[in-house]
């Protein structure tokens, strides 16, 4: 097990303005009609790492991961996140964003290692948090064996229990688009032969950050714009480029449950929120 105490606490600070180009191309990649109200998922399109072409890794990632700990395990995703939404986000506004190592896990499964890493991020507009939120890494071992790519099912799967329904087709270009809103050059979203044969993916892997907008989406077409306190996700298993995800949800109170499933009738992410 490794001593990485001197890395809890770490942070680094980033700016941006929200643009009206940024806009558009959010709203165009989700295929959400442009309005003055700043969508709630946009803030992931914000404060985005920049190193160098030169500095990256194998994979896509920085090598040196920023202000984040040099953790070995080659394969990382981002598994969940709990946000908190305090103040809507304008057009116009000038943002900062500082992030901040909150923990680090070493945990042996039957995966193998994993090492978790959370990560506090607080998004402002001046001396005003807008959105607060704890992201968790997890770190794997290399894949040892290709992942079996699951097989559609003839039978129609049943969403009978969720009340707001959309079925979504993720193809390459909405990858594409996605990664390029965000920066993000990890190659299981655009590079298949890399996602196939170095990490063992049957596919290109669809962003799980890209899955937890469309479900903010599905909620802001339900119940209007910036409806949301809080908005939780985690992922439970991959989804891949050209097979069906089904967005779901269904409002008790003022508890709203999404879920992304699969063409399969599998959650392949669930999330909470609060209005």
């Amino acid at each position: 097990m490794s001593d990485w105490a001197d890395w809890i606490g770490k942070s680094e600070t980033r700016h941006d303005v929200i643009t009206a180009g940024l806009l558009q191309r959010f709203c165009a990649t989700i295929d959400r009609p442009v309005t003055d109200d700043i969508p709630q998922g946009l803030h992931w399109c914000l404060c985005l790492p920049d190193a160098p072409a030169a500095e990256l890794a194998e994979d896509g990632h920085p090598a040196k991961g920023g202000f984040l700990p040099p953790i070995l395990l080659p394969r990382r995703m981002w598994a969940s996140s709990s946000v908190s939404f305090d103040h809507p986000l304008q057009l116009g506004d000038e943002i900062t964003r500082v992030s901040t190592v909150a923990s680090i896990d070493e945990k042996s499964g039957k995966s193998g290692d994993l090492v978790f890493v959370a990560v506090d991020h607080e998004t402002r507009v001046g001396d005003v948090v807008a959105i607060r939120e704890r992201q968790n890494i997890v770190y794997r071992e290399p894949a040892t064996t290709a992942a079996a790519a699951s097989v559609a099912s003839h039978e129609t799967t049943d969403l009978s229990g969720w009340n707001w329904q959309r079925t979504i087709l993720p193809t390459e270009p909405l990858l594409f688009r996605y990664s390029a809103l965000t920066f993000n050059s990890h190659r299981i979203h655009y590079d298949r032969p890399y996602a196939m044969q170095e990490e063992g993916y049957p596919g290109l892997v669809v962003q799980g950050p890209l899955m937890a907008t469309l479900l903010l989406n599905l909620a802001a077409s339900e119940l209007g714009a910036n409806q949301l306190s809080s908005f939780a996700f985690r992922g439970q298993a991959p989804a891949f480029a050209n097979d069906a995800i089904y967005l779901v949800g269904k409002q008790e109170g003022e508890t709203i449950t999404l879920a992304v499933i699969g063409h399969d009738g599998k959650e392949i992410m669930s999330a909470q929120a609060t209005i």
